[in-house]
């Protein structure tokens, strides 16, 4: 379940970058400086993102792989906002969530939380995020309940494993750090 909710916060990150605007191109380069990102975990892939400062912009994030075709376990999410896109490299930050044990875990209601905190880094700027570059520290904040075993020897009792499909999900992205341009 770990593997499914890091890569709900990549999906989150993406949404950072991913609503390229129509008039993106012609979009003023930001001069760089201190950034807060404000994202939340989305369906795995898609998400919704926030960044105030240096950039003051909104929109979706997209989780990928290495090729760009979407993947929650995907390292790299492409955030599009209203203003241009970037790429985040969230290798780091996944490895980290990856082995964060559980705050707290419930063989009784199914459910779980765990937190984690890693760099990520910020690339492949379109519009007015042309040139962009920085490393932000991202803390994943993931609370789920996972389902319980409907037949066979374990019925009735909870499937807790990374690979079982989450009932519910609710996860929140916070980070800062600085950017820079060209």
């Amino acid at each position: 379940m770990r593997k499914i909710a890091i890569g709900l916060a990549v999906l989150a990150l993406a949404g950072l970058a991913m609503v390229a605007g129509v008039g993106a191109a012609g979009a003023a380069t930001p001069a760089g400086g201190a950034i807060r990102v404000f994202a939340t975990v989305g369906d795995g892939i898609n998400g919704k993102i926030v960044i105030a400062g240096a950039i003051g912009d909104y929109g979706k994030t997209f989780t990928m792989d290495k090729n760009g075709k979407g993947d929650s376990n995907g390292n790299f999410v492409k955030i599009t906002l209203k203003k241009g896109t970037f790429v985040i490299d969230s290798t780091e930050l996944n490895k980290k969530t990856n082995a964060a044990r559980p705050s707290i875990i419930s063989n009784t209601t199914c459910s779980f939380a765990f937190s984690g905190t890693g760099p990520v880094t910020l690339s492949q700027g379109t519009g007015a995020y042309a040139g962009i570059s920085g490393t932000v520290s991202i803390t994943l904040d993931f609370g789920g309940v996972g389902p319980v075993y409907k037949s066979g020897p374990k019925k009735g009792r909870c499937n807790m494993s990374n690979t079982a499909p989450l009932v519910a999900q609710s996860g929140y992205i916070l980070g800062k750090g600085d950017v820079r341009f060209g």
